[in-house]
C-alpha cells in the first residue's frame, strides 16, 4: 500500500512539464481600448487598432483636452466612445456602462468628436472623387458597360425621434415615420463623393437634388460626365434615368443602368451596417444631420484604409414616383446612349 504522504514521481514530472508549456497570462489595461485584438475592436468600433490610431492622430488637435484636470478623457478614449455609439446605436447610458463613464460625459464626448469629424467632410468627401475623372468613369464602365458615368445619386431616410415644435409634421415621410432625407452620390468603389443632410423626411428626392450645389455645378457643365438616378428623378443631360416602358434596345440600357446604379444602394447598405446608429437616431434633427455626415466621413476613411467591411442586408425599395417631368435634351441624350451603346 502506497503512503498517502509521498507524491508519485510520475505526477511530479507531469506537473513540471505542464508548468513549462503553460501559456503566460496577459493582463490588458481595461482603460486602454486599444489593448485588445482587432476582432474585438471591429465588433465594437468598426475599425482596427491602426485605424483607430489614425483617427486619433487626425482628430486629436481638435478634441484633446488642454489639461488633465478632473480625470479628463484621453483622445483614444474619446474617439472610442464616439465610435462605439456610431457602431451600436445604443442608448447613451448603455454606451456609458460599456465604457464605464456617466451619461453626461458620453453625450459631451460624442458631440465633440462628431463636430470634429464633420469639419473634415470637405477633405474626405469630394466630388467627383479622389481619383482622376477618367479612372472613375472606367470603374463604372467595368460594372455593366455603361459609359461616361461619374456617380450614382440616391436618397436614403434616416429615422429619428419625433421632434418637438411647429415643424414636426415636416419630418413624417411617405412611410409614416419621422426621418431626415439624405442625398448621397457615390463612385464605383462605394466611396461617398457628395452628401446633403439637411432636409426633413417629407421632401422629395428630386427637390433635394434640384436645390443642391451639385445640381448647379452639373447644369453649368463644370464636370464632364453623367449621374445615374432612379425613376424618381427627371431625366436631364447630366442625370440619366431608366425608361418606364422599355423596348428591346432600351431593355439592355435599363439593365446596365440598374446594375451600375446599384452601387449607391450598396453604399447605403454598407454605411448603415457599419454604423447601426443610422437605423434610428434619438436626437434632434440638427444633430441627426451632423451625425449622418460624420458617419459618411468615417465610412470613406474606412473604405480608403481598406478596413473590414460588414455584411450588408437586402436594401429596401421605396418606389419613389417622379414629380418633375423629363427634360427634352435629357431624353434626347438617353436615346443617343441607347443608339450608340446598347443597340
Amino acid at each position: 500500500m502506497a503512503c498517502p504522504f509521498l507524491r508519485d514521481v510520475v505526477d511530479e514530472e507531469a506537473l513540471v512539464l505542464r508548468r513549462a508549456f503553460r501559456r503566460e497570462r496577459v493582463f490588458r489595461d481595461r482603460l486602454d481600448p486599444l489593448a485588445f485584438p482587432d476582432d474585438h475592436l471591429y465588433e465594437r468600433y468598426r475599425f482596427s487598432a491602426d485605424g483607430i490610431r489614425y483617427l486619433c492622430r487626425l482628430l486629436g488637435p481638435r478634441i484633446k483636452h488642454r489639461t488633465a484636470r478632473s480625470h479628463a478623457l484621453s483622445v483614444e478614449q474619446m474617439v472610442c466612445v464616439a465610435l462605439r455609439f456610431f457602431a451600436s446605436g445604443a442608448f447613451l447610458y448603455s454606451v456609458g456602462d460599456a465604457e464605464q463613464l456617466n451619461k453626461a460625459t458620453i453625450c459631451r464626448t460624442i458631440r465633440s468628436v462628431c463636430l470634429a469629424i464633420k469639419a473634415l467632410a470637405d477633405v474626405f468627401i469630394s466630388f467627383p472623387g479622389h481619383r482622376r475623372l477618367c479612372d472613375i468613369k472606367e470603374e463604372f464602365y467595368r460594372i455593366a458597360g455603361f459609359p461616361n458615368v461619374i456617380g450614382a445619386v440616391e436618397c436614403t431616410h434616416i429615422r429619428i425621434k419625433a421632434p418637438s415644435g411647429a415643424h414636426e409634421a415636416d419630418f413624417v415621410n411617405r412611410k409614416s415615420f419621422h426621418s431626415i432625407n439624405v442625398q448621397m452620390v457615390c463612385n464605383a468603389d462605394c466611396v461617398i463623393s457628395n452628401v446633403v443632410a439637411k432636409w426633413p423626411g417629407s421632401v422629395h428626392d428630386s427637390r433635394i437634388f434640384r436645390a443642391s450645389e451639385i445640381y448647379q455645378c452639373l447644369s453649368q457643365g463644370e464636370f464632364s460626365g453623367v449621374l445615374l438616378g432612379d425613376r424618381g428623378y427627371g431625366c436631364q443631360p447630366f442625370l440619366l434615368t431608366p425608361f418606364t416602358d422599355p423596348q428591346e434596345a432600351q431593355q439592355a440600357y435599363n439593365h446596365a443602368h440598374a446594375r451600375t446604379r446599384a452601387r449607391v444602394e450598396m453604399t447605403f447598405g454598407l454605411l448603415k451596417a457599419r454604423f447601426h446608429c443610422l437605423h434610428k437616431l434619438r436626437v434632434s434633427p440638427v444633430r441627426a444631420c451632423d451625425i449622418t455626415v460624420a458617419c459618411a466621413v468615417l465610412h470613406n476613411v474606412a473604405c480608403l484604409r481598406k478596413e473590414r467591411a460588414p455584411r450588408v442586408p437586402p436594401a429596401m425599395d421605396w418606389d419613389n414616383p417622379a414629380i418633375f417631368p423629363d427634360d427634352d435634351s435629357g431624353r434626347l441624350l438617353r436615346d443617343q446612349y441607347v443608339l450608340n451603346y446598347f443597340s
